[in-house]
């Protein structure tokens, strides 16, 4: 057999040659692997934990003084709504004068308390007291209380009676508000 020609690299042979076409490609790991090398290593590295730390060792045990088991308190996480589920907020729970002094009584007896004793009646809110009743009538009215005196009617509502002090005249007073 006759000796071959050897074909030198660059030239027009069919090998050797750098062409583009002719360089192998290599392909880049697929996922598969990339998780298979993870695992293979977190496992050499739990390995090695073990052989430096070995695998018996001591975990510290919470100590119970109790003889009796109390599961934890669950989490409650407090409501924080996108929007208001009521349109409108209740304004029952505003405990002012308005409401405190519901009206003042204009019976026989009211009107005799107002010339001989000096003293207002009014009818106000059943919850109210002697203190939130005198400030009431002071900023409703712009007068000063000696010193208010209640009783629960036997229809329910509680009357009030108002004593001005010496300085205010109950009947000046009845005609602001429009009593008599």
């Amino acid at each position: 057999m006759a000796p071959k020609k050897k074909s030198v690299p660059g030239k027009g042979g069919k090998s050797g040659g750098s062409k583009k076409g002719s360089e192998k490609k290599v392909e880049p790991p697929t996922r598969k692997v990339i998780t298979a090398v993870v695992k293979a290593k977190a496992k050499a590295n739990r390995a090695k934990r073990a052989i430096l730390k070995g695998i018996n060792t001591k975990r510290a045990k919470k100590i119970r003084t109790n003889v009796r088991f109390r599961r934890p308190r669950t989490f409650r996480q407090p409501r924080d709504p996108k929007y208001p589920r009521k349109s409108t907020c209740r304004r029952d729970d505003k405990f002012d004068q308005f409401r405190i002094v519901k009206y003042p009584l204009t019976t026989e007896s009211a009107m005799k308390k107002i010339e001989d004793n000096n003293t207002l009646v009014f009818i106000v809110d059943k919850k109210a007291n002697k203190h939130q009743i005198n400030q009431a009538v002071k900023k409703l009215y712009d007068i000063d209380a000696e010193k208010v005196n209640t009783l629960i009617r036997p229809d329910g509502e509680k009357k009030a009676y108002v004593k001005l002090v010496s300085d205010y005249d109950a009947l000046d007073i009845a005609n602001k508000i429009g009593i008599i």
